[in-house]
Formats: structure tokens, sequence, C-alpha cells
């Protein structure tokens, strides 16, 4: 397991590419509770939110490093899925993050969509993140071996899945 230092440091440490394979139905963290409660509450998106996170993926894109994820999704979607969908994830596009969106209602691509969320850096680092089942993040583990089989899931989920738009407006 990784401290938060250590997390930190192979995060920042990356040289060009870091990518997330995004799989929880709900994540439970502490400093997104206020603004999801506004969110179901059916209150405007404040102008600021999630702008730390902006401005993280702002430097690394004029660092010339790229970064992005594939979300997982299920029919019915969580209240959290559709809180990121309207609030989360556009204003990270926005930011530069390059971010999909893979519907696995009827498919899932035989892809390990069991909830199970990872980072990958440089085609080459796997950290997996562990989750309780509520969403709430207990840790961050480095993994050893076995990157091959991370490469073809990351190859299947970006062939898989759609820019964000295309989804909503084939979501209807």
């Amino acid at each position: 397991m990784l401290s938060d230092g250590e997390w930190q440091d192979v995060f920042d440490s990356y040289q060009y590419d870091a990518w997330r394979f995004e799989a929880q139905p709900t994540y439970t963290m502490p400093r997104e509770a206020e603004n999801f409660a506004r969110f179901l509450r059916g209150e405007p998106k404040p102008a600021d939110h999630n702008a730390r996170w902006h401005g993280r993926v702002e430097a690394f894109r004029a660092a010339g490093k790229t970064i992005g994820r594939v979300r997982i999704v299920r029919k019915p979607l969580t209240d959290y899925q559709r809180y990121q969908l309207a609030w989360g994830i556009p204003g990270n596009i926005g930011a530069g993050e390059d971010i999909r969106i893979l519907d696995i209602t009827e498919n899932d691509h035989g892809l390990p969509v069991t909830g199970q969320d990872w980072w990958m850096f440089d085609d080459a680092t796997i950290v997996r993140l562990n989750f309780r089942p509520d969403g709430t993040l207990i840790g961050r583990e480095l993994l050893k071996g076995g990157i091959e089989a991370f490469q073809h899931w990351k190859q299947v989920a970006l062939a898989a899945s759609v820019p964000l738009l295309e989804y909503v407006k084939d979501d209807g």
C-alpha cells in the first residue's frame, strides 16, 4: 500500500501519460459531499467546482503530458454517476483531460468491471485503488507485474468507449 506521500510522488512523476480505469458506481469522498448534495437538490454548479483538479490537469497538459480515463457506467446510472456526467466530467474535459464513457449495461467487453479502479502511468506502472462497498477509498496499491493484462484492458476500454457528448446525445 502506498502512503499519501508515496501516491503523490507516483502521480506527479509520470513522464507522458496518466490514465484511469474508473469503475466504481459511487465514490464517497468527504471533499465532494457538499457539492454532491447541491447537485441532488437541483442547485446550480458552483463556478469553482473542481478548480484544484482543473489546475493540475492544465499544468500536466502545459508540460506536454496527457491525462485521461474511461468512466464505466451501467444503467440505471447511480446518482453519483449522474453528478459526474453533469458536473465533474465536462469541466475536467475543458481543463484538458481526455475522458470517455463506456456503458457496460449490455456488454462488458471482457473487462474486469467489478468496481475495481486503477491508474496506469506511462504504460508501465499500475496503482490499484481499493474501496469499501460504499465507495470510500481505503488505499492505493502499487502492483508488481501483470502489466500486460492492464495494457490490454486499457486498449479495449478506449476502443469500446465514446466521448461524453456522444454518450449524452445517444442517451437522449
